[in-house]
This record gives C-alpha cells, structure tokens and sequence, in this order.
C-alpha cells in the first residue's frame, strides 16, 4: 500500500536544528524525511561539487515505498525501468530459475525499479531544495563534539569552522571517519574478499547481435552464478545504457578501494563462461574495480549525549548481493526521521527516547541483512559439484523452500525485506522502549 507523508507543521519548541554529514542517499533520504517532519536540515558534504557518479542500482519494493512516502514517486517516474523478469543462470548459460517482477510488485503493492544512481541522486537533492533544506559542499567533517554547547553537538569542519546543531547525524559512508570519533577506535571496513568491475555501455552496440539483443529488448535482470563468481546485468533509462557488474575475487593490493581495471582481466577470468558474457565484456570503453568491504557490528549507533547518531554504511556496509545497500540507508532515514516526528520538545529524554527506538528497528535488520549477503556470496559462489547440485535443485522447487539462494524466492527473507513498512515498524517499537539504550561508548 501506498502512503505519501505531509511536511508537518511543527512549533518551535519541538524544531530541531539537524546537521548531516553527507550527501547520499542515506544522507539525502535522512534529509527530506527529516524536513517532512518539520525539522530544520543542513547536509554538509565534502565533495567540491555533486558530479554525476556512479551505475546502476536496483530498487526493491521496500525502498520504493520509502521513496513513494517521501513523494518522490513523480519525479523519479521518466528515469525509472521496471524489470519484467529476473533470470538466474549457470554460469555457463542454462536457466536454473526465473522470478517474475511484475507480479510480486503487484503482491507488494510497491513497484521494482531501476536506475541510474545519478538519476536517483539528483532527484532526491532536488527535493531536499524543494523543501527548504541546506546542502553545502566542500565542507569536510573533522571532529565532533558531542554536548558542546550543552544539549548540542558541534562539527569541526576542515579548516576549523564549527557548526552547531541539536542532532548531527553521520552519513558519511563505509569510510565514515564520524563511526571513530564515536567509538574512539580507527577501524577501517572489513575486505570480504571480492571486487565488482561496473560496466556500463551504450544498448545501441548490442542490438545488431541476435545473442544480445533480447537482453534489451524486453528489461529483465539477468544472474549468472559460478565458481567463485557471479555476473549481474540489466538496462537503464528506459533501454538506452546496460548496466554489468561482474563479482569475483580480490586481486587489489590491501588500502587500495578503487583501482582502473583492464578488459584483459575480466576476458581471462570468464573465458569459460556463457559467450555473452565475453561479448558484452568487450563492448565496454572502459573497465574499473572496486574493493568489497563490509561493516562489523556496532554496540550503539548513538553517543549517550542524545546529539550525534549514525546512519547507513558508516554502520552495516553490506556485500551487494540482496540489492539491499542503498535501501538500507534509505530506511535508516525514514525510520530516525519518523521517531523524531513523534516528539513533543527539544528535551534531551524525548530525544534519546527517539534514537532508542531507532536502534530498536534498525540494528537486527541491518545485521541480519550483512549476514544474508555474506551467505549469498558463499551460495552464489560454490565450484561444480554435489552441493552446487543441491542448490540448483532447491531453487526449482515449487513452492520455493525456506532457506534456497535466490532470495527474493525464500519465503521467509523475501516477504520480510521487501515487505517493510517503515512506519509500522516505528509503531511497534514505539511503546517498548521507554528509556535510552545503555552507554557503550566514551
């Protein structure tokens, strides 16, 4: 079911002042949802200037509601592609399952879509102007103080400005300097392994191929799983641009995140693979990789001063392979920002109340979705033989078994991620937490 949220109009007595430091789309999701709920939103972001960046992502039912809650669904329609069809292969090229997109929208009552990351970016800062919220870039996060002055947070920029609010929150990613100032500890992300190489190509060089062309044609998602590996491609803007993410192990040296790639590479390591996957590989100007890295459990996204908490990679960075990433910064916003629509006033108690009861909806969600990545990368990873066998078999079977590797097929993970509803969760968790978490930092 559908819901679009109203900016509520909110007394002063009840105002926050909220900074947020980065501009993502957790960062962004935060900021519109926030400014819904009446509160006043300056996001800071350390980039120079917001650049179109990044490939496709894919959205699932559970985000698209957030972003329909958000009133965004309009303005995201012209860039959005719906999927008909999700396809998992062997790695060689024969169908084990198929899952149709479609009719599980029509289940779910929210809709699967495709994008542009740069696209659902720019849509999202556009809103957050719409609605009277700050962006500034070139402002680097280099410190927080947590209760200075008293009943606020103060961030110390590069160069040595502060700004001052009654809750910062720290969107600032899988790098996220503002998780250590928490904590106190330097703690970089975790390696799981692997890298993706992100393609993305004009679809006008694979419609004179007959192998390739249906690919674009009739918008699907298609998997390929083998050992050690998966392929995962699908098209953008309404068929115009294909997206190609290809996951394998880990050959870049230990601090290295992003690195330029070489077709070469990729030729050598898929040879055996499908043929269509060599020729799309081929069709690509350009190759880059990225470092696979994860988020361990963190004990308290909150500081006890009720003035600083945390939001999406910067606590749970997840392998992408759920689709499930971004959607969870997402909720991480909707969910804060419909915690702190509920207080009354400014007083420390109803604020820590709020950041409890966002942990409360947030923290095993999250973990058990980086556990279920992790499992996916070992499932969608497995060399021939008689597990693989047995893996194949599970995902054939009607009705789909509990447990089986594709996912959105399980029917205990998949009703349970893409079924979310934000706000009934905050409902639920709304009358059980009655006092702050207990203190797990400095």
């Amino acid at each position: 079911m559908k819901s679009i949220r109203q900016k509520q109009i909110r007394p002063e007595s009840s105002q926050l002042e909220i900074i947020i430091v980065g501009a993502g789309l957790g960062g962004l999701g935060a900021a519109i949802a926030l400014l819904l709920a009446g509160h006043n939103v300056h996001v800071l972001e350390a980039a120079k200037e917001i650049g179109e960046v990044g490939a496709g992502i894919q959205v699932l039912p559970n985000c698209s509601r957030v972003l329909i809650h958000l009133g965004l669904e309009e303005a995201l329609k012209p860039y959005a592609t719906s999927p008909d069809m999700s396809y998992i292969n062997r790695w060689k090229g024969d169908v084990i399952t198929s899952w149709s997109y479609h009719a599980a929208a029509k289940t779910l009552g929210t809709p699967f879509w495709d994008f542009h990351r740069a696209d659902l970016h720019r849509v999202m800062m556009e809103r957050v102007s719409e609605l009277g919220g700050k962006l500034t870039c070139d402002s680097t996060a280099e410190d927080v103080r947590f209760g200075e002055p008293e009943g606020k947070a103060s961030v110390v920029l590069r160069g040595g400005k502060t700004l001052s609010a009654d809750l910062v929150i720290g969107a600032d990613g899988i790098n996220s300097r503002l998780r250590g100032v928490l904590t106190g500890k330097d703690e970089p992300p975790t390696p799981t392994g692997d890298l993706a190489y992100r393609l993305l190509f004009d679809t006008k060089r694979m419609m004179g191929d007959p192998e390739l062309r249906g690919l674009v044609e009739t918008p699907q998602v298609n998997c390929w799983i083998g050992p050690d590996a998966h392929v995962v491609n699908y098209v953008l803007k309404g068929g115009e641009l294909f997206n190609m993410v290809l996951l394998m192990p880990d050959d870049m040296p230990a601090g290295v995140r992003i690195a330029h790639g070489k077709t070469e590479e990729l030729l050598a390591f898929f040879k055996d693979w499908d043929p269509r996957i060599i020729k799309l590989i081929k069709l690509a100007p350009s190759v880059d990789k990225w470092k696979l890295c994860i988020r361990e459990r963190l004990d308290g996204w909150s500081h006890p001063s009720g003035t600083f908490t945390l939001l999406g990679d910067a606590v749970h960075a997840t392998l992408p392979y759920l689709a499930s990433g971004a959607a969870m910064s997402i909720e991480d916003g909707a969910v804060l920002a419909e915690c702190l629509s509920r207080i009354k006033s400014k007083s420390p108690a109803e604020i820590k109340r709020a950041l409890a009861v966002y942990e409360e909806c947030r923290v095993g969600r999250t973990e058990t979705i980086v556990k279920r990545s992790s499992w996916q990368q070992y499932q969608q990873h497995l060399p021939d033989g008689q597990e693989q066998r047995e893996r194949d078999e599970r995902m054939q079977m009607v009705p789909p078994p509990r447990g089986e590797c594709f996912a959105f097929r399980d029917p205990e993970i998949g009703p349970w991620l893409m079924g979310y509803d934000h706000v009934r969760d905050v409902d639920l968790h709304w009358n059980s937490v009655t006092q702050p978490q207990k203190d797990s930092h400095p």
